[in-house]
């Protein structure tokens, strides 16, 4: 009964909204000649905003016949309106908003500190607007960088550069990008470009900032200072040491002049004397954390120690991705090598252990599953650590909407089905030569997954799994 009495508040303050009884604050949202003249209640406004609160204890807010007055010039009249909505009724509707919209909304709700939806804003954008946050990540990284209540944003924005580099270092703003947002980058681990992209990106931008040719036989010693000091601080940044001998001396040691003697004369010891020892303070390379930047159209890297975790039935404590003991190397793709079962044993067959995963066709569900034998051979082998999984949305992993399944133990004769005319076929999934699948959770070999019985396939990717 009581989401009856909920809703029924719910629809009450949605018509005290919008009948505008009682009103006593004026608020002129917009730029003009764009301006609406909104009407509130300033008593709901300070229970659920403290910017309100603020606001109207101070006499921030002027009055005018009884009346408080606020102008808020930089926040677009629909944007409030539906700021205002969710104050009054506690819903929120985004489905007809486009991205930039969305975004501006974000730093709306940041303004007038309504905590709740910075946290909900932010999710939208990033599962449902991913598009948008590719177009201008320059600008984007930015905007979310000077917000610090903006962490999920931040967070997914510098994981998607660092594995898809050349959405930002490829982008015609790659050069307006500021000094400190670079820096933050190149100190990430896990920036996913070799270390010879990174030093070339590195001159772009600086010759950039300095509106110089890249042509050291042109510069003068006034040049020479500029780049030094626009370069200081990012040198120690670069890995040098992990860049080949060969673009080391074509593109590295042509900036010696712009480069610390010492470093020059360490790096060049380093690549001519054999078995030369590292000094000490070498920087560490970025390849170890490579290894988690999979390559992959259907999972993320933070989907690698949930797997990790599955297969070592980590179920109260799951990895992190700083000492996951598996590697996970990609070994077939259906949309590129063919959804065929003939394909995908080329690949597969005696490969050891692999972990699957398959994106259902007009659905957000993706299944998978985790094979600790191999795909080789024409029967039913029998096994009680494989398992099967589901994912109610194949972008974002949820566990509350995240179905795990191990094998039955009185099932395990039936745990992994090798066969030519079967694809990664397991207990109650049966995968034909096409792309039309099958799954029988009621036979309880691998029950209770939230997927139809039958389903037709658009994608689906083989990982194997090397123990390290």
């Amino acid at each position: 009964m009581s989401s009856k009495f909920l809703e029924e508040l719910s629809e009450d303050y949605k018509k005290l909204f919008e009948t505008e009884i009682g009103y006593d604050v004026i608020i002129y949202a917009g730029e003009e000649p764009n301006v609406k003249e909104i009407h509130a209640h300033s008593n709901i406004l300070c229970i659920r905003s403290q910017y309100f609160r603020t606001a109207f204890s101070n006499e921030w807010a002027k009055k005018k016949d009884g009346k408080f007055i606020l102008r808020k010039q930089n926040i677009k009249p629909h944007l409030f309106d539906i700021i205002l909505r969710f104050i009054y009724c506690g819903t929120i509707e985004l489905k007809n908003l486009q991205g930039p919209d969305v975004l501006n909304l974000l730093i709306a709700v940041d303004e007038l500190n309504i905590h709740s939806l910075i946290t909900y804003i932010q999710e939208y954008l990033i599962y449902h607007q991913t598009e948008f946050l590719h177009q201008n990540p320059t600008g984007i990284l930015e905007i979310v960088y000077q917000h610090e209540t903006f962490t999920d944003l931040w967070s997914f924005c510098l994981e998607k550069i660092c594995k898809e580099p050349k959405i930002l270092f490829d982008s015609n703003n790659f050069t307006n990008l500021k000094a400190p947002l670079l820096e933050l980058l190149l100190k990430r681990d896990d920036l996913n470009m070799d270390e010879i992209e990174i030093w070339n990106s590195l001159l772009k931008w600086c010759f950039a900032q300095q509106n110089m040719m890249n042509d050291p036989t042109k510069w003068s010693k006034d040049d020479i200072t500029k780049i030094e000091r626009s370069l200081h601080g990012f040198i120690p940044l670069i890995r040098f040491y992990d860049i080949e001998p060969t673009e080391f001396f074509y593109k590295v040691y042509c900036y010696k002049n712009i480069l610390p003697q010492d470093l020059i004369h360490d790096l060049l010891e380093y690549h001519i004397v054999p078995n030369k020892k590292l000094k000490a303070n070498k920087p560490p390379s970025r390849k170890p954390h490579l290894k988690f930047i999979l390559d992959s159209n259907l999972i993320e890297s933070n989907h690698v120690p949930l797997f990790a975790s599955w297969i070592d039935k980590r179920e109260s404590s799951y990895y992190d991705k700083k000492d996951i003991p598996y590697e996970f190397n990609l070994l077939y793709r259906s949309s590129r090598d063919g959804i065929d079962t003939k394909s995908f044993h080329k690949n597969c067959d005696n490969k050891g252990a692999t972990i699957w995963i398959a994106k259902i066709k007009n659905s957000t569900k993706s299944i998978g599953g985790y094979n600790p034998l191999d795909w080789s051979g024409n029967y039913w082998k029998n096994t009680k650590d494989s398992f099967l999984f589901s994912f109610a949305d194949w972008k974002k992993i949820s566990l509350a909407a995240t179905k795990l399944s191990y094998i039955n133990e009185n099932g395990a004769n039936y745990a992994v089905y090798c066969g030519y005319h079967r694809g990664p076929q397991m207990g109650d999934l049966y995968c034909f030569n096409s792309d039309s699948w099958k799954y029988n959770g009621h036979n309880d070999y691998y029950p209770n997954l939230d997927i139809p019985n039958n389903f037709t396939i658009e994608d689906y990717e083989v990982f194997q799994v090397i123990k390290k």
